[in-house]
């Protein structure tokens, strides 16, 4: 059992990598060796699906953060200071053209 729970946590954050059709085929060798019962079967792919969609989301915040993190240490224009700048630069460029 407790090796199960081990294949189940490392196939839950493989999820990340693999596909739902691994999971499942991971799953069907389970029963197959009768570690887990085909009635469990369903239920645990749907859980190491949620899980590893969960993973997948918290690892994507978490990249998000970091690159926001790094652009901001280094002081790089974001696309929204550069659309900011933009608007400024027509709008002088309107009165520039007005005022002659």
């Amino acid at each position: 059992m407790k090796e199960m729970i081990g294949k189940a946590i490392s196939l839950g954050l493989g999820l990340a990598v693999a596909g739902k059709e691994q999971v499942e085929k991971t799953i069907e060798e389970l029963v197959k060796k009768g570690e887990v019962s085909k009635a469990e079967s369903r239920a645990l792919v749907d859980e190491l699906v949620l899980k590893g969609e969960e993973l997948r989301q918290h690892v994507e915040a978490m990249a998000r953060e970091r690159v926001h993190a790094i652009l901001g240490e280094n002081r790089l224009a974001t696309r929204e200071d550069i659309a900011r700048i933009e608007q400024r630069l027509e709008a002088l460029e309107r009165k520039n053209h007005t005022g002659n």
